[in-house]
């Protein structure tokens, strides 16, 4: 099974604006998240592990790490993923994103010294990143209520349906000797929660609220392939009064 990493929504969060609350930084009752006490526990026991060990890992790697040997973990990772992209797009309907994915992966296993380097970009192959959750959405499954995993993070009752299905496409589940597959889950946890050191005092007001909304947000937005909705201000329904703007 794949280990993900607590809050590795930090750098979901990043992208935009959340809500976080009441004016006191209490926050309100939201209908994305009915389990809301049951997540905040499951939360703090994921910030403890992150606080106590996790981050302390982490810089020591950002620490030790010169920052092009990071680049190349990076991207040797995220050409992995692009297989279950890859998988997904052909789920969704999506064979132009699917043709990227396998060009990228292709292209940066054979040029990019099997994924440390990202030639694909370089050439203009990009793609969408899609997973089984995203898969379910177009499926139409629901997305269900915000859930806060042990270990994983943010989630929702549909996403957490996938995950099997996206361990199942992730080349290192199928690393057959253990000290070598586990090494690099390890070094892959450590390389994305590095990736975040410099984004947290960016959150703002209750952690937890903040991160639950960035969260949903962000992943809504993936979902729909960045389609945020028609902008009121360039159609007819959006109604003002000219008298108002009159001098």
């Amino acid at each position: 099974m794949m280990v993900a990493i607590p809050l590795t929504v930090m750098s979901l969060a990043m992208t935009g604006c959340a809500t976080t609350g009441g004016a006191n930084g209490v926050s309100e009752a939201n209908p994305d998240d009915p389990w809301e006490g049951f997540n905040r526990r499951v939360f703090a026991f994921n910030d403890v592990l992150d606080r106590y060990a996790l981050k302390p890992a982490a810089q020591g790697y950002r620490y030790i790490t010169p920052d092009p040997l990071q680049k190349g973990i990076s991207n040797f990772f995220d050409n992995l993923g692009e297989v279950r992209t890859a998988f997904n797009s052909l789920l969704q309907g999506k064979p132009k994103n699917a043709g990227l994915a396998s060009t990228r992966f292709l292209m940066n296993t054979t040029f990019g010294l099997g994924g440390l380097l990202d030639p694909a970009t370089h050439a203009g192959f990009i793609a969408d990143k899609e997973d089984f959750g995203q898969t379910l959405a177009v499926w139409g499954v629901g997305e269900g209520p915000y859930l806060v995993l042990p270990f994983y993070g943010p989630a929702t009752v549909r996403s957490t349906a996938g995950l099997p299905v996206d361990w199942a496409t992730y080349p290192l589940t199928y690393v057959e000797d253990d000290t070598v597959r586990y090494s690099l889950r390890g070094l892959e946890i450590l390389d994305a929660r590095a990736s975040l050191l410099d984004q947290e005092d960016l959150i703002r007001g209750d952690r937890y609220s903040f991160i639950r909304d960035a969260w949903l947000q962000r992943r809504r937005f993936e979902v729909n392939d960045g389609d945020t909705g028609e902008d009121t201000f360039i159609n007819d329904d959006f109604d003002y009064d000219e008298d108002a703007f009159s001098e």
